[in-house]
């Protein structure tokens, strides 16, 4: 199979971080989640969780420069070579031009960029649904309303910069998991 490189979009609580790990695992190419990854850091109580602790902790966006040299060091390992699936990672039209600069040094071009639709009345019933299964501490009613104003504010636009490339394809992501998946699937095959 040829290289996939993918990047997931999708308001908070369209399904990307599911959709995503069911791309990886279908394709064999790592889910590369910057929000686990920053959890992570955190957990560790590595240089880079201390840094990032309390901007995820409010809702806002880690600075660009941070999770950049995140994901220049992540695509460099062996696993990525034939592919990733981005989620969570670009957020904004800067960490998009920063992608597409270090994909060219990489060699390795973005393929396509999947844009998960979701009203918000039914992406907040899910993320509510998901922060009591989880115990996700950043899934209260008041830091989703930040996100969702953070995300329409910074990652809204990055829908039109990857469609004005020709790379965007939006996919309603309302029905259940497996529906979005196969059409998800159907999608993917025409990039062969």
């Amino acid at each position: 199979m040829s290289e996939l490189s993918i990047v997931m979009l999708g308001a908070p609580g369209a399904g990307k971080g599911t959709q995503a790990v069911r791309i990886a695992e279908t394709h064999g190419v790592p889910h590369i989640s910057t929000g686990e990854m920053l959890r992570g850091a955190i957990a560790a109580g590595s240089e880079l969780g201390r840094k990032v602790k309390e901007i995820v902790e409010s809702g806002a966006l880690v600075p660009d420069e941070l999770v950049v040299e995140v994901i220049r060091e992540r695509l460099s390992q062996p696993d990525a070579q034939n592919g990733f699936v981005l989620d969570g990672f670009p957020r904004t039209i800067g960490q998009a031009e920063a992608l597409d600069a270090l994909l060219a040094e990489l060699g390795r071009p973005l393929e396509i960029v999947l844009e998960l639709e979701l009203a918000e009345e039914t992406a907040v019933e899910r993320m509510l649904g998901r922060a009591a299964e989880q115990g996700r501490a950043d899934d209260t009613p008041e830091v989703i309303k930040n996100r969702f104003e953070v995300y329409r504010r910074q990652t809204e636009p990055l829908s039109n910069y990857y469609r004005s490339t020709g790379i965007l394809v939006a996919i309603d992501s309302s029905p259940g998991m497996d529906e979005v998946f196969a059409e998800i699937e159907r999608v993917l095959a025409t990039l062969q």
